[in-house]
């Protein structure tokens, strides 16, 4: 009795449709079992990549293409098991797509394009500070479609590939080292001689700034309130902000024990009395 009501519910035709509940129950297993296989076939995939010389954003980008590649085919399996005519439906989609394309989807193959010159050319990597468009943030990674950035104060910026491969790129730590510069005017009262001596002989003391190039300070203008110096020293990229900073508080710190002045801007308030 209760195999023929099991056979009875499993046969049960949905409404609406020739899909029996048995078939439909068999579809959606075929499909949660596809998407378990996408994700092992593509950590797989990717742990394969990883032992080779590739860097890891050109391998991120086709553990992405081969991703969506392989969902599309759990999907169209999917619907074969339903009775659908997945021929048919592949030809009207590629009709589709052709239509779509010629109106106005350009813009999505461009990007496509030129994430896959980005992944291969790699102007920019993971992990690396760019300023790309504009904006400037650390790269979190490379789709098939956009780039995203992580700024300093974690907003996440989302740029088309087009925007990134189709404008100048910064890359601020692509390379081993960097130069520091800081900027910092004296008055026209103060001993200009001192103040690059004590300048000179703070960014040499420093353990983290390197000694070939050697550091400078040099006078960059002579401005209208003040004289203008900067002080130059290269030193190791990871290191940049912290020898930036110290350099900064340290020559303030330094033109202020040694009465060098920098100037700032002041204004003089006269106030008059007046008689009833």
């Amino acid at each position: 009795m209760d195999n023929v009501i099991s056979n009875g519910i499993m046969g049960q035709v949905i409404p609406y449709t020739d899909v029996t509940v048995s078939k439909l129950i068999f579809a959606v297993i075929i499909l949660i079992a596809g998407f378990i296989s996408v994700k092992i076939l593509v950590y797989i995939f990717r742990r394969g990549m990883q032992k080779t010389k590739l860097p890891e954003l050109t391998i991120q980008f086709l553990a992405n293409f081969l991703s969506i590649l392989l969902y599309v085919i759990v999907f169209l399996i999917f619907l074969k098991s339903l009775n659908f005519d997945v021929d048919s439906f592949v030809v009207g989609l590629s009709a589709i797509i052709g239509l779509v394309l010629g109106l106005g989807m350009q813009d999505t193959f461009t990007n496509i394009t030129a994430g896959i010159w980005v992944a291969a050319i790699r102007p920019v990597d993971t992990g690396e500070v760019v300023t790309v468009n504009g904006q400037t943030g650390k790269i979190k990674s490379v789709s098939i479609m956009s780039t995203e950035l992580l700024t300093p104060d974690n907003q996440l910026i989302t740029i088309p590939n087009k925007l990134v491969w189709g404008s100048s790129i910064v890359n601020m730590t692509r390379m081993p080292t960097r130069r520091v510069s800081v900027d910092v005017g004296i008055s026209y009262s103060s001993d200009l001689e001192k103040a690059i001596r004590f300048a000179l002989e703070l960014t040499k003391g420093h353990p983290l700034v390197l000694p070939d190039p050697e550091p400078a300070v040099v006078t960059t203008e002579l401005a209208s309130s003040s004289v203008n110096l900067q002080v130059r020293a290269w030193t190791n990229t990871d290191d940049f902000w912290g020898v930036k900073n110290d350099l900064t508080a340290g020559i303030f710190e330094a033109y202020r024990r040694e009465g060098i002045e920098i100037p700032f801007p002041q204004m003089d308030i006269h106030m008059k009395e007046t008689k009833e």
